[in-house]
């Protein structure tokens, strides 16, 4: 069994001028409780902020927050003395544990930034708070499954504090990739540009499949497309 969130009908919409924003979980004023996440998956929200314009320094705790950069760049600080921009080809997770507060911003002066905002809820609560990014080169998610998040950072992924492994891919079109949803999983895919064929399902950008049954997944581009797959416990 299979459910499509359509980014043209199921997603949140938030427009405050120097941000324009997709939720396609309930987040903030966007409620939706047939839309509240996806197993410990809780919110991706796809983000697009103005040129130096940003989110100002606020609190959280008791999440895996990861942000995924399509363009541009994205200027992270945070209460643990972290400061860095964020690129496409690069993740960033942030796990808030007891607590931490940071700032987002536009690195531009001229250009926006594309991100998505990604929350996992952790295994546990009250953590310590800490911070990992790291860079994944467009030749090694070209035209395969690169594991870029997981529970314990094997194959130099980022480590996150839940039971998921988190792949990315940049799929050439008409090439396919194939992956195997295990008994006790299921996967949710986010399409972040492209068009994407995923058992017969199609997907345009910002469209996202959930797969609660198991067995095998084919994924083929009609485009070149860009993707994320979450493989978490059922």
């Amino acid at each position: 069994m299979s459910q499509i969130y359509r980014a043209s009908e199921a997603r949140g919409d938030a427009d405050f001028g120097w941000l324009k924003s997709k939720h396609t979980f309930s987040f903030g004023s966007y409620f939706d409780p047939n839309h509240i996440g996806f197993g410990a998956l809780r919110v991706i929200n796809e983000d697009r902020v103005a040129p130096t314009a940003g989110f100002p320094t606020h609190p959280h705790e008791n999440m895996e927050i990861i942000s995924y950069v399509v363009s541009g760049g994205l200027e992270h600080k945070d209460s643990l003395g972290t400061g860095s921009v964020i690129r496409p080809g690069e993740l960033q997770r942030m796990s808030a544990g007891t607590g931490v507060r940071h700032s987002e911003y536009n690195a531009s002066s001229t250009d926006p930034v594309h991100f998505l905002q990604i929350w996992i809820v952790p295994e546990e609560d009250g953590l310590a708070p800490s911070y990992e990014q790291k860079a994944f080169p467009t030749e090694e998610r070209k035209d395969a499954l690169r594991l870029i998040g997981s529970r314990d950072g094997r194959n130099g992924s980022v480590t996150i504090n839940q039971d998921v492994d988190l792949y990315g891919s940049l799929l050439t079109a008409d090439r396919s990739l194939a992956f195997d949803v295990r008994s006790s999983r299921k996967v949710w895919v986010q399409i972040v540009r492209g068009k994407l064929n995923v058992n017969g399902q199609q997907l345009t950008a910002g469209d996202g499949l959930g797969v609660l049954e198991q067995g095998a997944l084919s994924l083929s581009a009609q485009e070149d497309s860009e993707f994320l797959l979450f493989d978490l416990a059922a």
